[in-house]
């Protein structure tokens, strides 16, 4: 676990799903929402908040890259655990409306996603808009007319007042989030560890990723997860990102570290923390 947890930003407002991760996480601390992901991270740089928590994988969209952009490019801070929590996704209004009359449906852009069989199918006419969060979503149909419908969470709809047109519209039924807890420093070792790191090639060419990731495969170190990002720089230009089973102060998982350093133009370790594990 991370050290000295106080005061626990996150992506706000109150009744998000990351707020119900940093619940799990700490369900004494002090919460402190905030109105974007870079905003969080911010917070814990400032020491306005000991740690943040931020999603950064969905089990159907993938990565969530505004906090992988913010990991490779944008802050030093250190992961230091993680929370997955199972997304049940709920179409709310105003008021109680029949489907038919929703001509526009708010809410973040992964859970858009998440329910794109959904809108498809029952409202193939409606306007799609992005907002900042769940929550958000639910203030702002609040303050529209009933023709405007959101998609949240149920508890998000419960503390803003807003009517349960329809529950478990995920296209999905095992839909879930990873979040990441964002430190100054990441954790001690437990046993049961991974370590997420990203890196970069300064040159292209045949079998150059498969080389590098032979640094883990012949430690018999696992690799749990690899995904790529634009390096903003040139286009066809990647930087890889992978967690890999153990912690960065295993003599092995060093051993690979260190050689993996030597093939790669850049290489970030975002930190070595224990696996979640749901109670």
């Amino acid at each position: 676990m991370c050290l000295d947890k106080k005061d626990l930003a996150y992506l706000g407002p109150e009744g998000t799903y990351t707020e119900e991760a940093a619940r799990i996480w700490n369900p004494n601390g002090s919460l402190l929402p905030a109105d974007s992901i870079p905003d969080v991270a911010r917070l814990v740089s400032d020491m306005r908040a000991s740690e943040g928590v931020v999603p950064i994988e969905n089990s159907i969209e993938g990565g969530v890259t505004y906090t992988l952009d913010l990991l490779i490019h944008e802050s030093d801070l250190s992961i230091c655990g993680e929370v997955i929590v199972p997304i049940r996704q709920c179409l709310v209004g105003k008021d109680a409306v029949e489907l038919g009359s929703i001509d526009t449906v708010i809410s973040h852009p992964q859970s858009l996603a998440q329910c794109r069989r959904f809108l498809d199918n029952t409202l193939p006419h409606a306007n799609l808009v992005a907002s900042l969060s769940n929550a958000k979503a639910v203030q702002e149909i609040m303050d529209s007319n009933k023709n405007v419908a959101a998609i949240s969470s149920q508890r998000a709809a419960e503390i803003y007042g807003a009517s349960i047109l329809m529950n478990g519209i995920e296209d999905r039924p095992n839909n879930e989030t990873r979040f990441v807890i964002l430190s100054n420093a990441d954790s001690k070792v437990t046993g049961r560890d991974k370590t997420s790191l990203c890196f970069e090639f300064g040159d292209d060419g045949p079998g150059i990723l498969s080389d590098a990731l032979k640094e883990f495969a012949s430690r018999e170190i696992n690799l749990v997860k690899i995904e790529s990002r634009p390096n903003k720089k040139n286009l066809g230009r990647y930087v890889f990102l992978v967690d890999i089973d153990g912690h960065r102060e295993n003599s092995l998982v060093k051993s690979a570290l260190d050689a993996l350093q030597e093939r790669v133009l850049m290489m970030k370790v975002f930190g070595s923390y224990s696996v979640f594990e749901p109670e």
